[in-house]
């Protein structure tokens, strides 16, 4: 008997205490409802310029001509709008203009430092837009959520939804639809069809990944994955035929108009920066709202010097433009203007140069122009990696033979790659020695923190643009470019040494194949590089190496006129090699005389 009050009371307490924290939550609940009013738009709807500065503190770039239209609802073609409820909230039109598990989710993300988390409604985004701030705080979420009930309660879905298409930010300085359908596809938003709204509607998940004219390879297929998934929706909810949406096609956007603040490196070195901030937190919108002032690592006489490099080393003749032979003598002929040689439009260029010790990008090329060429050659990953690997291969067999693991195979060389800092996956290839050949895609950039992290003796190096970046009192924290041991100090030094020809790289120990013995790694401080094309012609490297400085350069075989790869001509010349050359005399005060190539 005694048994059962005792658990009736305990069962009282329990219920007494539910009921409490019941209680407690909806009075907390209605007092914040209450107390938080909806506030006048932010002034983040008056977008500033942002100011990118050198290493030094002279300025690079002013960005900030922010595009801004508003437009009635009546404007914008259903299907366009339906495209947006599709992506971003299905249920739109039938919330209460909150979703409590995604407001939970991204509380969550915010105490634990998780980063950013999707699965806001339409009008929190809006709210989040058009009222707060961007940044990821709890106080913010907690506004937003309040907020968005009053704005739902008080507010047509027509009226929300039109706030948010014009208050959304598209890439490109871009706020609004309006603005977004000027940018990307030229006309009227009136004019979009459901295809291009599919795509707009796409972009606001990463506007600078899916921004079709410098998306990488991989963001491209995100991106068109992404406008698929709006569509397939669309079907879902019975706004689109399914036979229609099977014979749509992906509507490339046109390019970006040009800014002269942009033209040559600057476009490129900007666009590295903002990728860089988004990454380390900034969200895109706060980062295009302006007042931001961002110094970079680039130094800009190393900069110059980079630049001018490549200018001479595609311009200096290459073979058949001189003869290598004797030639026999020949009858005397009139003087004739000296040739020019045209420069090959069939080729790109892209470099890095980094500090190892610092992990500090210091120099950076692009391509001829930004708005020539938008895809930015220093970072795209699309050719093969070809003999810059070989290191690589080198680190994963000594690492074995420390290890006491006498049979290399692949998986030891992909998991010190990944280490090292590459990102491709060469699981994917047939044949195991594939890796030893370079066969994977990197990127100049990359394979610029792969030797980097090489030369700072095996410490792992994420070559950074970024300085320092601040808007009024708040300032960005930004993640160490140098980190941990990621291989072994002895690994790290003989491929290193391997640039100099002083240890022998590529060996691997799977079936059939010999391994070449190590030789003793000397010193490799003084100027190193290491040279040659890949397999399939398309692509020549070379990564040199001085005191204090790596770099990556590639050229890359592009057609002109259809932007697909194509065979490199020319590269027995090693125009690779004179950019190093003379980018190492001029940035160099007493250069070091290369060992091997």
């Amino acid at each position: 008997m005694r048994m059962r009050i005792r658990r009736l009371l305990t069962w009282r307490k329990a219920l007494a205490a539910c009921v409490t924290l019941c209680l407690l939550l909806i009075a907390g609940f209605t007092t914040l409802y209450l107390v938080i009013d909806i506030p006048r738009p932010n002034a983040q709807v008056k977008a500033q310029s942002n100011v990118y500065l050198f290493d030094d503190g002279t300025r690079l770039a002013r960005t900030g001509e922010v595009n801004r239209e508003s437009v009635p609802l009546d404007r914008v073609p259903e299907d366009v709008r339906r495209a947006f409820v599709a992506a971003e909230n299905k249920d739109f039109y039938s919330d209460s203009g909150i979703s409590l598990s995604g407001t939970a989710r991204g509380v969550f993300s915010t105490v634990t430092g998780g980063g950013k988390q999707g699965g806001s409604t339409i009008t929190q985004q809006y709210v989040k837009n058009y009222y707060l701030s961007q940044e990821q705080t709890v106080t913010r979420k907690v506004k937003e959520l309040f907020i968005s009930l009053k704005v739902d309660r008080h507010n047509s879905k027509d009226d929300i939804l039109a706030g948010y298409l014009n208050s959304s930010y598209y890439g490109r300085l871009a706020y609004g639809v309006q603005a977004a359908a000027r940018s990307y596809y030229g006309k009227e938003v009136e004019d979009l069809d459901v295809e291009e709204g599919a795509y707009l509607a796409a972009l606001l998940q990463a506007p600078s990944q899916y921004d079709w004219a410098v998306a990488s390879p991989a963001d491209k297929e995100n991106a068109k994955a992404r406008w698929g998934y709006v569509l397939d929706n669309m079907v879902g909810e019975g706004w689109l035929d399914k036979d229609e949406r099977r014979r749509m096609r992906f509507p490339v956007p046109v390019p970006p108009k040009a800014s002269a603040e942009l033209a040559g490196q600057s476009g490129y070195l900007v666009d590295v920066a903002r990728r860089e901030l988004i990454a380390a937190g900034v969200g895109e919108q706060e980062l295009a709202g302006g007042g931001w002032r961002i110094t970079l690592n680039i130094e800009p006489e190393r900069q110059r010097a980079l630049r001018e490099a490549v200018a001479a080393g595609l311009d200096a003749p290459g073979p058949g433009l001189r003869s290598k032979e004797p030639q026999e003598p020949q009858e005397p002929q009139e003087p004739q203007e000296p040739k020019t040689p045209k420069p090959d439009p069939d080729r790109q260029v892209g470099a890095v140069s980094v500090d190892p010790r610092s992990g500090r990008i210091v120099a950076m090329y692009g391509g001829e122009d930004y708005f020539k060429h938008y895809l930015n050659n220093a970072t795209r990953a699309d050719y093969q990696a070809g003999p810059t690997f070989a290191p690589v291969v080198l680190a994963a067999q000594v690492e074995a033979e420390e290890s006491r693991d006498k049979t290399l195979g692949p998986d030891i060389v992909r998991k010190t790659a990944k280490r090292l800092g590459m990102t491709a996956d060469p699981a994917g290839f047939a044949a195991p020695q594939a890796m030893s050949l370079g066969l994977m895609g990197a990127s100049p950039l990359e394979m610029a923190g792969v030797h980097a992290t090489l030369a700072n003796d095996g410490r792992k190096v994420t070559p950074s643009i970024v300085k320092s970046a601040r808007r009024g009192d708040r300032t960005v924290e930004l993640p160490d470019a140098t980190g941990d041991r990621v291989v072994g100090s002895a690994s790290a030094k003989y491929a290193h040494a391997s640039l100099a020809g002083k240890a022998r790289a590529g060996g691997v120990s799977w079936p059939g194949m010999a391994v070449p013995p190590l030789l003793e790694a000397a010193d490799a401080s003084g100027g190193t590089d290491a040279s040659g094309h890949t397999d399939d012609r398309k692509a020549e490297w070379f990564i040199g190496a001085a005191p204090g400085l790596v770099t990556s350069i590639g050229l890359f075989g592009e057609s002109s006129k259809t932007g697909k790869q194509v065979t490199l001509k020319g590269i027995e010349d090693s125009p690779a090699a004179r950019i190093w050359s003379a980018y190492l005399t001029s940035t160099v005060s007493e250069p070091t005389p290369r060992h091997g190539s």
